[in-house]
């Protein structure tokens, strides 16, 4: 062992003799390499399956911290870290048992889902793709990541990259839509946020981008089903968010629940091997999705032993709840079913995040008592939630411009989301203290001060039907009314206000893990209310409050004005009073597609042309590629978002019909705001590859600007086209460009565009 050391230390000094330029990094990871070396070397079997090792502590620890399975576990040295636990006290006293009462004093990875926020939450990760800025997504992440870590917290299971067109899975609310450029940088913005300086810093935390991967295509939106594509889908369509991510650093990646070429992911070769850490280059942790491993038995694939062997042989790091690899590994070794080398490499990659993150240096680095005091739901939090809440909201209809409201006479606030305070967050905030969060009444109420008179009533529940409701509302469920009530004094209140605010659509749990719809509609008693309230004949404004696209084809018809406020996170309150009453313009963009039939779905606006396309939408064509009863076309396209302002497109010019070989093209418009709202307008920009080896897609987002303009100001809008832009992967999976013909497209979404033509050489 001690040759090993001298070995070790003689490197590190020739590197800094002789390698000046790449000294820093090479003497960094030589350090690393010689400590987690040495470590290995006194580490038993058990200890290195240990480090493999993570349990829910959620699920251990009751009462005191010091007692209990899991505090025995970490004192033997039998898992590598924990999940759902909160509060710094908790956190410290479990990782003091890790350094201060084990044989090797290795510290702890503490984990949590911080998804859109820790204590100061966000709007959810499909709103936050619609605000089209990722500097507002990072700067949430680093937000997050402050928080998290002045908690205890050092490793968050975010960003989730799945690309998604199936309104019917509820995990779209989690990711960022159904485009991977999009997807892509806002995979690099979550990772830069999360981590920061290489996460050097007490306040920078491991990320993780998951589910590795296609999750988000499961068969009929069913969460956990199985996924079944072509190669050349995945590297084309639903692979580049995850590169993006391993490409920005991230230090961890979690595998999916479903199957990939009829093999769990957790146990794909292919996939966790030869492509993300082969052909990608990933060095990081991969770590399994809760009790993956064991799940396999129920995929039919393999019972607990055997899937442990073939998720470890797969590439796998960390098995997550399982606890196949602390208890059957040690079995499989003696087997020679499984080799110690790999069992090593495992353990190595553990050992190596938490070196990464500092914690063998300072074992209580996220530890700071004072940070956790200075540090959560601040101030300046809350105005940076309040502020990027705004930036997603999306507005969809406003008929005679009726929004924003005039601050004057009487405003009925009206639905089961007006007064919500537990559910305004949305999905997967469980770190928040609802309690401490302003409702969308109160939010309106001190909008509106004393000079307009807001009137409120529930108006309906979420369902009619009890059990469905207790269902659908899940950990944050509203206190029930008696139905008839409820809409008689919706109405008596409507009948006293000028116009009508209608706070409905689905609540928090309604949208996120296992929670697929078939019907995608706004419930049934809120449909009622909603077409009782315009039957009066009043202006009716509806905040549309969900974590997917729905089904809107009456509200498009019949409501007045449509703002879409997602689920806005702790600052819900004030950030729609802000829009609603013109403080700040609404510019969100759609990054999903809004269906008019559950049975288009999955839809999407970068589809593969048929051979018999539809040349009309507004009647059936037999023969032709359509439905009988319902048009091929979205209700609102990816892309689509109104503002209280108009802005004008000039005619779309391009520098040359040709782009020569590596050289370059510039498209430009003119975008000038004509109303009388300042506001940001998200220019966006659509290629078309017209012939090449394999079809592509009718039109496919390669770029976009987020331009703020004054009222009457106007901008150039210029966007540079070079080769890059025309690769995609060939039926050989080579990244490529042919030449041809080729459409730019510039508009305000994917369906209202100019278009010009150029040629490639």
């Amino acid at each position: 062992m001690m040759r090993r050391m001298k070995r070790c230390c003689l490197l590190v000094i020739y590197n800094i003799l002789l390698i000046p330029t790449l000294l820093s990094q090479n003497h960094y990871e030589n350090e690393m390499d010689c400590f987690i070396t040495d470590l290995m070397e006194r580490m038993t079997l058990r200890e290195k399956l240990g480090q493999l090792n993570l349990p829910s502590g959620g699920d251990l620890v009751t009462g005191s911290v010091m007692n209990g399975e899991l505090s025995d576990m970490i004192r033997k040295q039998e898992i590598g870290g924990f999940f759902n636990v909160k509060g710094i006290q908790k956190i410290n006293a479990l990782q003091h048992l890790a350094v201060e009462e084990s044989r090797l004093k290795i510290p702890l990875l503490v984990g949590a889902d911080v998804i859109h926020g820790y204590e100061t939450i966000f709007p959810i990760p499909l709103a936050l793709s619609c605000s089209w800025d990722t500097l507002a997504v990072e700067r949430m992440a680093r937000i997050s990541a402050i928080e998290a870590s002045a908690d205890g917290i050092n490793w968050t299971f975010s960003p989730m990259v799945d690309i998604c067109r199936d309104a019917r899975w509820g995990r779209i609310a989690e990711g960022s839509g159904e485009d991977p450029y999009l997807g892509s940088l806002m995979a690099k913005a979550y990772v830069r946020g999360y981590q920061g300086n290489n996460m050097q810093g007490n306040d920078e935390i491991l990320a993780c981008v998951k589910h590795f991967a296609l999750y988000g295509a499961s068969e009929s939106g069913r969460d956990y089903n199985v996924v079944d594509m072509s190669r050349l889908r995945m590297y084309n369509e639903y692979l580049a968010p995850y590169k993006a991510a391993v490409d920005a650093g991230v230090g961890s990646v979690m595998s999916s629940f479903n199957i990939v070429d009829g093999i769990p992911a957790t146990a794909n070769k292919w996939l966790l091997t030869d492509l993300l850490r082969d052909e990608w280059g990933f060095g990081g942790l991969l770590v399994t999705d809760y009790n993956s491993i064991a799940e396999m038995s129920s995929h039919g694939v393999a019972p607990l032993k055997e899937a442990s062997i073939r998720a470890l042989q797969a590439g796998t790091d960390m098995d997550m709840v399982s606890c196949g690899f602390l208890n059957t590994l040690e079995e499989s070794l003696k087997e020679g079913k499984v080799t110690e080398e790999q069992i090593n490499a495992a353990c190595r990659r553990v050992l190596e995040a938490k070196y990464k993150l500092g914690l063998f240096s300072d074992p209580y680095k996220y530890c700071d008592t004072l940070r956790t005091r200075e540090k959560l739901y601040t101030a300046e939090h809350r105005s940076s939630a309040r502020t990027i809440a705004t930036e997603t909201f999306v507005l969809l209809k406003n008929d005679r411009h009726l929004l924003p409201l005039d601050i004057k006479g009487k405003i009925a606030l009206i639905g089961p989301m007006a007064d919500a305070r537990n559910n305004m967050c949305g999905m997967w905030s469980m770190t928040c203290t609802p309690s401490r969060h302003g409702t969308l009444l109160e939010g309106i109420r001190s909008a509106a001060g004393d000079k307009a008179e807001i009137l409120y009533a529930k108006g309906s529940n979420i369902y009619y039907d009890a059990e469905t409701e207790k269902a659908a509302t899940g950990i944050r469920p509203l206190e029930r009314g008696d139905n008839r009530q409820l809409l008689d004094e919706a109405l008596r209140i409507a009948a006293r206000a000028d116009v009508i605010v209608a706070a409905l659509g689905e609540c928090a749990e309604m949208s996120g893990e296992s929670v697929s719809r078939t019907n995608l509609e706004i419930p049934d008693a809120q449909q009622d209310l909603l077409k009782a309230l315009v039957k009066t004949g009043k202006p009716v404004v509806l905040l549309l409050f969900t974590g997917r696209p729905l089904v809107l084809n009456w509200e498009a018809t019949n409501v007045h004005s449509i703002l879409n406020v997602w689920f806005g996170g702790s600052e819900t309150g004030d950030a729609v009073a802000d829009v609603l009453f013109g403080k700040v313009a609404p510019s969100g963009k759609l990054t999903t597609t809004f269906p008019r039939s559950v049975g288009q779905l999955p839809l999407f606006y970068n589809h593969l042309n048929t051979g018999r396309p539809d040349p009309d939408n507004r009647i059936f064509n037999r023969y032709a590629s359509n439905y009988l009863d319902e048009s091929n076309e979205p209700l609102y396209p990816f892309g689509y978002g109104l503002s209280y302002t108009d802005f004008v497109y000039s005619d779309l010019q391009i520098s040359s019909e040709t782009l020569p070989k590596n050289g370059e093209l510039t498209v430009s418009v003119t975008v000038t705001n004509k109303g009388n709202y300042d506001g940001y307008e998200t220019v966006q920009l659509y290629l078309r590859d017209i012939y090449a080896e394999i079809a592509r897609p009718v039109k496919e987002l390669k770029g976009f600007e987020r331009i703020f303009l004054k009222s009457g100001e106007s901008r150039d809008i210029n966007f540079v086209i070079t080769e890059n832009d025309l690769k995609f992967y060939n039926s050989g999976l080579e990244y490529i460009y042919e030449p041809g013909e080729f459409d730019v497209m510039v508009g305000s979404n994917s369906r209202d565009v100019q278009t010009k033509r150029f040629k490639v050489e």
